[in-house]
């Protein structure tokens, strides 16, 4: 590739089962990506059912790394944007001080404070391993949310086969300002963001899980800009 080429590896935990008040209980996937021009999907990912509590939110951060550093044995790289918006500052750099200047609410510095040690040892190794930076880029970046809608994709799937297995409904809840899309062998997760119309999230459907289910799509009443998935078993 030339030098003006900038591959990047990231990744997104998200889209969550929600209650009968569409209230979030479980974070569903973790998803890690590599992205290359022009930045519209994945060009690798590994994704995982996590179904995790949403309190568990700070600690999954942690997890990303880490699969990003089980990505990055695969795939080269020049570098690793994580889904902290810290102003895109090297993990490496930064600091109890420099985290307590910047304009973060006291719960979320708390919440950066308590993982702080353990992203930054993640990142020293990205760094000695193979010689690449972790961005705390956040939302600025559009490989996050590249690995966001795949992880909404991919949650989508797992929903299904959760919906299918225990013979239960399942009330998902999609990421931010985008829909999903099933077809025969799969689901797309676009982006409803202007800027982001070409911006899609895919996973094949290889065991039919979506076959098994029917679907019910309506907006999230307790939520503006988020959608929710139903997955209703078919008998």
């Amino acid at each position: 590739m030339g030098e003006d080429v900038l591959r990047v590896v990231t990744a997104d935990s998200g889209a969550a089962v929600l209650d009968e008040h569409f209230k979030p209980l479980l974070i569903v996937a973790a998803t890690v990506v590599l992205v290359k021009p022009p930045y519209r999907k994945a060009s690798l990912c590994l994704s995982e059912p996590i179904f995790r509590k949403v309190e568990d939110g700070s600690f999954l951060i942690v997890h990303e790394l880490e699969l990003c550093q089980r990505l990055l044995k695969e795939v080269e790289a020049d570098v690793v944007h994580l889904d902290m918006s810290l102003g895109g500052l090297s993990l490496e750099e930064l600091s109890v001080v420099q985290l307590s200047r910047m304009r973060v609410s006291s719960k979320g510095r708390r919440r950066v404070l308590k993982i702080l040690p353990k992203l930054r040892k993640i990142a020293s190794d990205i760094r000695r391993i193979y010689g690449l930076d972790v961005l705390a880029i956040g939302k600025e970046s559009i490989p996050v949310r590249v690995a966001e809608l795949t992880c909404g994709a991919y949650a989508v799937l797992y929903s299904a086969e959760r919906a299918v297995k225990e013979e239960s409904r399942v009330r998902l809840g999609l990421p931010t300002k985008c829909y999903a899309r099933v077809f025969d062998g799969g689901v797309t997760v676009h982006s409803l963001l202007p800027a982001e119309h070409d911006i899609v999230g895919y996973v094949k459907d290889e065991e039919g899980f979506l076959e098994r289910v029917e679907f019910l799509e309506m907006l999230n009443p307790c939520a503006r800009g988020f959608r929710v998935l139903e997955f209703i078993p078919k008998i």
